[in-house]
């Protein structure tokens, strides 16, 4: 028998505002001043919502993010209060700044397919000449993205992104220092558990004037890990690198044909590739943070038990 997944989400708690139900988490505004971030067992792909959840991927996502904000507290404010449920975050509600910080610490994935095909300054960023693929970069670059309107992520520069007055200019250099700052903590942190961060995204709101760190972080469906042990050798070779991300999610979908292109069918994710994916999950928690996965009671009403937890700790704040 499969393990049980929890794909939505119909809560109504105390002081609820409204809800916003992303690709992977349900937010809930109370009272306008805190957010209750579920993190489902959704997985999506190729701007995609794959037909069937993957148990404990939401706990886990929840819990390396949350242990990466405690981690980070003494370099920037974050919006996280506590983790009243394995899958849940609640948190300061802030105004989202309309940009995603993205850093690089070395060149791959879309920045070397840029690179590859002769472009040489990604986001306002020059980039030095004969660079190979998973080469590290002199120093890291930030690559920043804006939401469009329709929905997708568009490169934009740090001069755009001031001139179109997206973010002020003070802001925006407080979110660039913290930004290299937390990539730097973020690096440390993975070296110590023989793996290179490679590339990651932040996100920054404001609260009371004050610039916050929002959502997860350093997880592995917002970064790129690489596996220490062979990098260099890889490299000299020119031969791929062992990743930590949900990039073998990406690759099974190819190989059956998928990259939601038009007329290509979603292959069948039975219970059995699902709960491979689960295993996976887990094996990327455990190496992230050096610490054994404790899975949730696989006997409990995962919604029933997130309404308690959650009406519990905000009946008691």
């Amino acid at each position: 028998m499969t393990k049980k997944a929890l794909t939505r989400t119909d809560f109504n708690f105390k002081g609820q505002k409204s809800v916003y139900h992303g690709k992977v988490r349900d937010v809930y505004d109370i009272n306008d001043d805190l957010l209750v971030m579920v993190a489902t067992d959704r997985i999506s792909a190729f701007d995609v919502i794959l037909p069937k959840g993957i148990p404990y991927k939401g706990q886990v996502l929840n819990q390396i993010a949350a242990k990466f904000l405690d981690a980070t507290t003494d370099i920037c404010p974050n919006w996280k209060l506590a983790t009243p449920d394995p899958m849940v975050t609640v948190g300061l509600k802030c105004e989202g700044f309309r940009v995603e910080m993205i850093i690089r610490g070395i060149l791959t994935g879309s920045a070397w397919r840029d690179y590859k095909n002769g472009v040489r300054e990604i986001c306002g960023v020059m980039l030095p000449e004969g660079m190979r693929e998973n080469e590290r970069f002199p120093e890291p670059i930030i690559t920043p993205t804006t939401k469009a309107n329709e929905g997708h992520d568009l490169n934009i520069s740090r001069e755009e992104i001031i001139a179109q007055g997206i973010v002020s200019a003070e802001d925006y250099e407080e979110m660039e220092r913290y930004t290299h700052q937390l990539f730097a903590r973020g690096q440390e942190i993975a070296a110590r558990q023989g793996l290179i961060l490679v590339d990651t995204k932040y996100e920054f709101g404001k609260r009371d004037g004050k610039v916050y760190l929002i959502d997860e972080i350093h997880t592995p469906d917002s970064s790129r890990y690489f596996y220490a042990d062979g990098y260099e050798e890889k490299f000299a070779k020119g031969e791929p690198q062992r990743q930590l991300s949900k990039e073998f999610v990406r690759q099974w979908l190819i190989e059956r044909g998928f990259m939601n292109e038009p007329g290509q069918q979603m292959p069948e994710i039975t219970d059995e590739y699902a709960d491979s994916v689960s295993e996976r999950y887990i094996e990327l928690y455990e190496h992230i943070t050096g610490e054994p996965f404790q899975k949730v009671s696989a006997d409990d009403d995962i919604a029933a038990r997130i309404e308690r937890n959650v009406s519990t700790f905000l009946a008691n704040r």
